[in-house]
């Protein structure tokens, strides 16, 4: 293999179930810099492909969104309005702040994500750390998994999706005192995370404690 390209299947990425969704990591299988790009998968027909999210939270100006649907075929809904997208359909939304989510209508239905800001050179978004944590997590590695998550924010400091996420990973492995402090950071910064938090199941051990938000 030359050391200035390579080449991978898509069906070779590694699958990670999160969020809903099935996560296939291209960005970070292929070490690219320069912009995101991922493909996802639905669990089982009538499953998310793309989970419900907007990109708000992604860089300065929020991320412009393409999806391409490679195979199989998705129902895509954006602010509301439904778009089919069989194979070989592109459904680019350029408003980062509109909320988006897409159905796996076939089996094997496969969505190919590119995304990036238009107001700033790519950065790797958090998320991707905290999603490729979640294996460790669900094995009980606690250890391993918040070690990538604190990693994200070590390249975010302050970011509050992070301390939340990394928040529910503490919980998750008994560090109620780490817990409360970075659910403590992440609320202050924004308060959408206290109703987040109470609905959460990462935080069903520590909700009683009195010093939850």
């Amino acid at each position: 293999m030359s050391t200035g390209w390579e080449a991978v299947h898509l069906d070779g990425l590694e699958a990670i179930p999160v969020a809903g969704v099935v996560w296939h990591p291209v960005r970070r299988r292929l070490g690219i810099r320069a912009f995101g790009i991922n493909v996802y998968t639905a669990e089982h027909t009538g499953g998310h492909v793309i989970e419900e999210h907007d990109e708000t939270g992604s860089g300065a100006g929020g991320h412009e969104e393409a999806y391409i649907v490679v195979r199989g075929r998705a129902t895509f809904t954006i602010a509301g309005e439904t778009q089919d997208a069989p194979a070989g359909t592109i459904v680019f939304v350029r408003d980062p702040g509109l909320k988006r989510v897409a159905v796996a209508e076939e089996e094997d239905t496969l969505v190919l994500a590119i995304g990036g800001d238009p107001e700033q050179a790519y950065e790797v978004p958090p998320w991707e750390h905290y999603f490729a944590a979640t294996p460790l997590l669900d094995a009980g590695r606690f250890d391993e998994g918040i070690a990538m998550i604190e990693e994200a924010l070590r390249e975010r400091p302050g970011n509050p999706r992070v301390l939340y996420n990394l928040a529910c990973a503490e919980s998750r492995a008994g560090r109620t005192n780490e817990a409360l402090t970075h659910l403590g950071q992440a609320v202050a910064i924004n308060a959408k995370y206290v109703e987040y938090a109470q609905r959460d199941p990462d935080f069903a051990a520590i909700r009683d404690n009195p010093a939850f938000p």
